[in-house]
């Protein structure tokens, strides 16, 4: 079985835990499978808004498959998501990642 395969049956067993979902989309974004991972993040950040560490990634797939916009508005919801979960350090990181996107 393979590293995806076995995701999905984790996920399938246990929907409440949003790791096993975040590996899948990092597994299917690292495999250039960027289409499949975007979906993956955004049921994950759908489903589980506070997971602040997918929102980075999830920006950057977008920026990959040309989607600016789009990273913008996962950038902007991640930094909101880092002020209710009080995480300056994540927050920092998608302020950097926005500003770069939404630069000149």
């Amino acid at each position: 079985m393979s590293r995806i395969e076995s995701l999905r049956t984790f996920i399938a067993g246990h929907p409440a835990d949003p790791f096993p979902r975040y590996a899948l989309a990092l597994e299917y974004k690292n495999g250039n499978r960027l289409p499949e991972a975007r979906d993956e993040f955004a049921a994950l950040m759908r489903d589980h808004a506070d997971y602040v560490a997918a929102y980075l990634h999830a920006g950057n797939t977008h920026l990959a498959l040309g989607e600016r916009d789009a990273a913008r508005e996962t950038f902007t919801r991640g930094i909101e998501a880092c002020v209710r979960l009080g995480d300056g350090h994540a927050k920092g990181e998608l302020e950097s990642a926005l500003a770069m996107v939404s630069g000149p």
